[in-house]
Parts: C-alpha cells; sequence; structure tokens
C-alpha cells in the first residue's frame, strides 16, 4: 500500500510517499480504498509541529483529515462491499494516521453513505477542510443562528467563508458578508444569492460591514483567520452578536476593543470538534450530503494530484489560496 508519510516535523520537503503494510481490520473495523483525500492548512499545521502534543500523534504519521473511498471489507459492519463512503470521524491526519494512503481500517460509525447521484469530487469537497461542517455547526449549535440574522464569514476563499456562504442561508440568515484581499480575488468568487464581499484593500472591514447592514452590523461571525482580522470583526457585531473563533490563518495573536464585549454584551466563543461526539458529527454529514443531493450546496473544486505531488499539493492550498478544495488521488 502506497502512502504519504513524514518522520520528522519540518517543511514540504518532509512528505515521503512510501509501501506500507496494508492495514489490518479488525473485529469492529472496516478498509476502504481511498478516492479522494482532503489537502488542508490544518495540515500543514501538523507537519509543521505546531499544534499541541495533545492533539497530535508523534511522527511518522501519515497526512490527512479527510477522504471519501468505498468499502473495500466491511467486515460485520453492515456496510456494503463497494458502497461509496464519506469518512466523518475525527482525529484522523491528526491523533492518528491519516488519508494520505490507498486503503485505511476505521470504525463503522465513521463512515457515512454518499448518495446516489453526488460524485466523489463533490463529496470530497464537503469534507475537505471541514468547511461546511465547521460551518454547519458553529452556525447551528455555537451561534444558534436565527432566521433573519447577518452572518459576517471573513475569507472567502478559505473553507469554512465559502461554505457558510451556502450554509447560511439554507438556515434562514438574511445576508452573508465576507472579505478578499486585491480586486483578482473578488473576481474569482462566483456570485451566491445574500453574499455581498468586502475589499480589503479598498475598504476597511467596520465600514463595509456597516455599509452592507446599514449601520445595524452584523450578528454572528465566523472567524477562521485570526491575527489583526479578529478586532475589526468583533468591532463590526450588532449589540448581542457572538463572535465563533475557528482558526488562526492570518495568526495566533489578536488585540481586541473589551469595549465592543462590554458595550454591545457581545461573546466570542471558540469551536473545536472535540466539542461534539461522532454521532452529532455523522448526523450533520448526512444532513449536508442531503443538501448536496439536492444541489443546494456545490463545492468549489481546484485541483486533483497524485500522492508523488503531495508537497505541491500542500503548497497550493497554503500559498495560492484557491477557492476550491484541492484533493490528493491515491489511486493515480
Amino acid at each position: 500500500m502506497r502512502a504519504v508519510r513524514f518522520h520528522e516535523f519540518g517543511g514540504r520537503d518532509a512528505l515521503r510517499v512510501e509501501e506500507l503494510p496494508p492495514p489490518e481490520r479488525d473485529a469492529g473495523s472496516v478498509v476502504i480504498r481511498i478516492a479522494r483525500a482532503g489537502v488542508s492548512p490544518l495540515d500543514d499545521k501538523v507537519r509543521g509541529g505546531v499544534l499541541p502534543a495533545s492533539m497530535r500523534k508523534p511522527p511518522p504519521l501519515v497526512p490527512g483529515a479527510s477522504a471519501v473511498g468505498r468499502v473495500a471489507d466491511p467486515g460485520a459492519s453492515g456496510h456494503a462491499p463497494g458502497a461509496r463512503v464519506l469518512l466523518c470521524g475525527w482525529g484522523y491526519g491528526t491523533t492518528r494516521d491519516g488519508t494520505w494512503r490507498e486503503l485505511a481500517a476505521v470504525p463503522p460509525d465513521h463512515l457515512v453513505p454518499v448518495p446516489d447521484g453526488v460524485g466523489d469530487d463533490a463529496a470530497a469537497g464537503l469534507a475537505a477542510g471541514a468547511g461546511y461542517l465547521t460551518a454547519w455547526l458553529a452556525l447551528t449549535e455555537t451561534a444558534r443562528l436565527r432566521p433573519g440574522q447577518v452572518v459576517l464569514a471573513p475569507g472567502i476563499h478559505g473553507a469554512v467563508a465559502h461554505a457558510a456562504a451556502q450554509v447560511a442561508p439554507l438556515l434562514g440568515a438574511a445576508q452573508v458578508i465576507s472579505t478578499v484581499r486585491g480586486a483578482d480575488r473578488l473576481a474569482a468568487v462566483p456570485p451566491l444569492p445574500n453574499l455581498a464581499v468586502i475589499d480589503l484593500e479598498r475598504e476597511p472591514l467596520g465600514a463595509g460591514v456597516a455599509r452592507l447592514t446599514g449601520g445595524a452590523g452584523a450578528d454572528v461571525v465566523l472567524d477562521g483567520l485570526g491575527g489583526d482580522l479578529t478586532g475589526p470583526a468583533l468591532g463590526a457585531l450588532r449589540r448581542g452578536g457572538v463572535l465563533v473563533s475557528i482558526g488562526y490563518t492570518a495568526g495566533r495573536r489578536a488585540a481586541i476593543d473589551v469595549t465592543d464585549l462590554i458595550w454591545k454584551t457581545a461573546r466570542m466563543e471558540g469551536f473545536l470538534f472535540t466539542a461534539f461526539t461522532q454521532e452529532e458529527i455523522a448526523d450533520a454529514y448526512r444532513t449536508l450530503l442531503g443538501h448536496l443531493a439536492a444541489r443546494a450546496i456545490e463545492p468549489a473544486i481546484d485541483r486533483v494530484y497524485p500522492l508523488e505531488q503531495a508537497a505541491e499539493a500542500q503548497r497550493r492550498v497554503v500559498a495560492d489560496r484557491p477557492l476550491g478544495r484541492v484533493f490528493l488521488d491515491p489511486c493515480a
């Protein structure tokens, strides 16, 4: 079995394609053959060694947090041989070996059937970067989004913001606001109903949100960027709003004006998948796959690479920041 691994933390040159023994299925697992393995910024952070020790397995490690494939050996799981499935468990590519490999043995409750009519790329796009799952759970469970509210999700080229632009209207949001930097990045964003995008090279975030909301501000912020954007995003909330801190692509440190919390009786909350049960995550993916089958959401797809180009795929995600999702094809 071919797999991508790294044996020490470091740069992308640490990634190697290796021949590993095929996984042994124990009494409680299912072996799947992986057709698409997602590539996300998280993989870069794991390989760089920046996650706390409690959130990662020591090397050697196979990266990759998401996958779509087919059941190769179902055991007694009840999954049908050859059935198409989406992997939805937590910890792949961090606390356990991930999905950048041909075969994986996984618990049966980590698999959700992919509906007929949904292609591998579309299903993998739903899972890659966990953008749709994050947006869905953060809006429904953490922020408790209500119909008619306004969602600010900065960084439309990121997985969470792009997913939020499609998910939030399904949940009743009246408007979704996001951001880019530069006219070229703005021109690459396809038009979506209820989506407005602020070019931060032309207009500050607070001014743009005020313009688009008639001065009222946003009800919910999904902050997947952190850094210098967190303070202005908090300031763009209306009274009683909530900022959900999801990621830190723009930096781990942020400065805020505490009066944006006090005077607005706003709140900030952190988001991690470990706050949810495996059943809750699987149920969310079943719902999202239903929306995908109904064409109510449409993941953007960028490129598919063979395992031998894993380093380039990772560079593409982190350096180029494409709007669409990036995958590895272990069978190529």
